[in-house]
């Protein structure tokens, strides 16, 4: 699973039948089907830079999507959030985090075992403690869509826009972080479960916020930008 993860952080376009082929080249004795399976387990498919970790509910109410055309500009503009997911010693474990679009500054994030309501709606409470967003932007999964997770993002005044199915860059920014999370922190470790994992994407995503040079903010770090542009949601 391992393996497969880091195959499809590096080409989202394959699905099962070319990760596989890749994984028969490197000489793992492994079938299709066998990779189809623990694709499903993983919640990731070849659909688009998307990962499908969080399902929609039908009896939920989706939102619509409030940025087509909307030119990001400044900070607080737009937040977003997405669910990944972190391979440990003793299993997968579950990352939750809420960007700001425009300075890519990480606001908040959570891990946890299972990927259920509870850990987002920390992530989200720790985030809307601190400022908030004229829009939030997520995808249809049932975690957000959920009357809890909504209900307090319009009582914090924010706009709620949901991704439209098949919409391939609608959080690009935050998928572009779970690639450094991946490549920089994750792969290069060894997490022995799930409180190790805990503590140590904490140092690495505040390394991201406060240390990392990023070449599209003029290789200055997301808490300088958003800083420097009077960001609401700056950690106490």
């Amino acid at each position: 699973m391992r393996r497969i993860d880091e195959i499809y952080i590096k080409h989202p376009m394959y699905g099962s039948p070319r990760i596989n082929a890749q994984m028969q080249r490197e000489g793992w004795l492994v079938g299709h089907k066998r990779i189809e399976r623990l694709m499903r387990v993983m919640g990731i498919q070849a659909i688009y830079p998307r990962r499908k970790l969080s399902q929609p509910d039908p009896e939920h109410k989706v939102y619509p999507y409030l940025l087509r055309g909307v030119k990001i500009e400044r900070v607080d503009q737009v937040w977003s959030t997405d669910i990944t997911y972190i391979p440990t010693a003793k299993g997968f474990v579950f990352l939750v985090a809420i960007m700001d679009w425009f300075s890519r500054y990480v606001i908040s994030w959570a891990v946890a075992t299972t990927i259920d309501l509870t850990f987002c709606l920390d992530a989200l409470d720790q985030a809307l403690s601190l400022g908030r967003p004229e829009i939030f932007n997520t995808d249809q999964g049932s975690q957000f869509t959920s009357v809890d997770f909504t209900d307090r993002l319009r009582k914090a005044g924010a706009d709620i826009s949901m991704d439209g199915r098949g919409r391939a860059f609608d959080n690009i920014f935050i998928e572009r972080l779970w690639r450094s999370v991946k490549y920089e922190e994750v792969y290069i470790k060894d997490y022995q479960g799930a409180r190790d994992a805990a503590a140590q994407l904490d140092a690495y995503l505040r390394f991201y916020n406060e240390e990392r040079l990023h070449q599209s903010l003029g290789y200055r770090t997301p808490l300088e930008v958003y800083a420097q542009a009077g960001g609401s949601a700056l950690r106490r």
